[in-house]
């Protein structure tokens, strides 16, 4: 049995698990979310600390062909230093990268799926070893909090990784190896052997995200590399480290299966190089998977025309307020999503649609400015002390979202309802943490609300009624995209009206949440995060389409 076989054999339990999940819908996670010594160990979170800080100010060790000289880009949201240098790859040195992807391509095909899917399944359960390392580089590259950083970037992570490769296997395995194909004659019937081979689609490209560069980039990885494919991941020159690491340890795992390591590269680029999009366009690059501005989305999809693109984009999510049995409960749970990682995330609401005339509660009816109070008191208990807030806000990931939020806060946008503070964190005191801003608009002041303010900048807009709010709704997500939605109503009909929307805009719907499940969250095997039906996005994590096109079935066929 070869290493990858047994790799296979050894990681089948959590596999077919997997499998399982993926066709019930139903809950289930292969890696523990929570950084507790009790599920990890005394010494796990010191070691990974350590191993970390390890990398801080020196060559990361990683195979890179065509690079030449290092680069050194990433600045901390929390003001630490990292000066991590890395192989830098430039255009120039594109075609020696893509050969060497491609020099492990046949044998890598060959191998066959199982030996592919339990290379990937070793890799994942390397990865796992090292989350806390991996935490802690997504926390200091992308401004998460870090049980944030553990639970979105470690193993919520690792988790969409293990569906992707689940439906992958899935996909792959719909077909036979081979078949005996028998139709009766006259005489004799007519006999043929057939085989089936998963031929890949060529280089993949997985163009990474400064603010979750694991949990974004790992579902494409894998898919592309199980289902054949060598893979170039081009990280954010901001959030490099994290998947470094991830590369580091498909390397080591490709090169102990007897594969070629440069089946997966790491291509860290100077910002100015515009690797990226060079890259794109290669005649040889035939998969790319994209988290990002709309800009750059667009210019994929109208220039990579030799590459299927999955693009996961901009949007503006909404909140239709209707009524609600639980008015604190609808206040808190609004006022956490906002606040979430400082509002840094696809899946954070920002335009709320209330009825102008206000809305039915269990503490009777309640106006536009009784809301902004709600939000305002349920703000205060979550972000009123510092220590507690830097916990749920992390840090602000760029000059970009400071910018929108001083715009805001100069009435620009609308009217202020509620002001952004300042927050002193604790234990890094050039750390850049900011809580929410909540701006009060009219339904006219569409060039305000219908584009997507990255961050934490909301909008209570004042509509006459439900019936234009969830109107509004439909189309500004038909318009401009949504990754999610949420309703709050206790009326049936509203209820299914809403869901008509929703099912129209092709977006995500979450409805009277109240507790502790929030619009921003997306759990692994159960929830599909994006949708492919409006402009945000145009596939989704995850499902059969994702993997299924990143290879073709080639067979051969001869007489018995």
């Amino acid at each position: 049995m070869s290493a990858a076989d047994d790799f296979f054999a050894r990681h089948r339990a959590m596999l077919d698990d997997a499998v399982r999940a993926i066709r019930s819908r139903g809950y289930y996670s292969a890696f523990p979310e929570s950084p507790s010594p009790k599920v990890y160990g005394d010494s796990a979170a010191a070691e990974g600390l350590a191993a970390f800080e390890s990398w801080l100010g020196r060559d990361f060790p990683i195979s890179t062909p065509g690079a030449v000289g290092a680069v050194a880009a990433e600045k901390s949201p929390f003001g630490l230093e990292l000066g991590v240098r890395y192989p830098r790859v430039a255009p120039t040195g594109i075609s020696t990268l893509i050969d060497a992807a491609r020099a492990g391509m046949p044998k890598w095909r060959d191998a066959g799926v199982e030996a592919r899917v339990g290379v990937g399944l070793e890799v994942l359960h390397r990865l796992h070893h090292r989350v806390f390392e991996v935490a802690n580089s997504v926390m200091h590259t992308s401004g998460q909090a870090f049980v944030m950083a553990f639970q979105a970037g470690g193993a919520h992570a690792l988790d969409r990784a293990l569906e992707a490769i689940a439906y992958a296997y899935e996909e792959m395995s719909r077909v036979p190896r081979t078949a005996v194909w028998e139709k009766p004659g006259r005489d004799a019937p007519l006999r043929m052997e057939k085989t089936y081979t998963v031929v890949p689609r060529g280089v993949a490209l997985v163009i990474g995200c400064n603010t979750f560069p694991t949990w974004n980039s790992w579902p494409g990885l894998f898919a592309s590399l199980v289902t054949g494919n060598p893979v170039l991941v081009k990280p954010h020159p901001n959030a490099v480290l994290p998947l470094a690491i991830s590369v580091q340890v498909c390397q080591e795992v490709l090169a102990e299966s007897g594969f070629d390591p440069h089946l997966v590269t790491l291509t860290a680029e100077d910002p100015a190089d515009g690797l990226a999009a060079a890259l794109a366009v290669h005649e040889s690059v035939k998969l790319i998977d994209y988290t990002g501005s709309n800009a750059f989305g667009n210019w994929l999809e109208e220039n990579a025309r030799q590459a299927q693109v999955f693009a996961e984009k901009a949007g503006v999510n909404s909140v239709v307020i209707d009524s609600t049995d639980s008015f604190k409960g609808m206040c808190f749970n609004l006022a956490f999503s906002l606040a979430l990682y400082t509002g840094q995330m696809c899946t954070a609401p920002q335009d709320i649609f209330i009825p102008a005339g206000g809305f039915d509660t269990d503490e009777g009816v309640k106006s536009v400015d009784d809301l902004v109070a709600g939000l305002e008191a349920a703000f205060d208990k979550l972000l009123g002390d510092d220590k507690r807030a830097v916990e749920v806000l992390g840090g602000v990931v760029n000059e970009g979202v400071l910018l929108r939020l001083s715009d805001a806060a100069a009435g620009r946008q609308g009217s202020v309802a509620i002001e952004s503070r300042e927050v002193n964190h604790p234990a890094f005191a050039d750390a850049v943490v900011r809580t929410p801003t909540v701006v009060v608009v009219g339904v006219d002041d569409r060039a305000a609300y219908q584009q997507e303010h990255f961050g934490p900048i909301s909008f209570l807009v004042q509509t006459d009624s439900t019936e234009e709010s969830i109107e509004l709704f439909r189309r500004t997500s038909l318009d401009h995209g949504a990754m999610t939605a949420s309703i709050y109503s206790t009326d049936p009909t509203v209820l299914d009206s809403m869901r008509s929307a929703a099912l129209d805009a092709g977006v995500a719907l979450s409805e009277n949440l109240t507790g502790q499940v929030f619009v921003n969250q997306s759990a692994a095997f159960s929830d599909f995060h994006g949708t492919g039906a409006n402009p945000a996005a145009n596939a989704t994590y995850t499902d059969g389409a994702y993997v299924a096109s990143r290879f073709r079935f080639v067979q051969s066929r001869r007489h018995i």
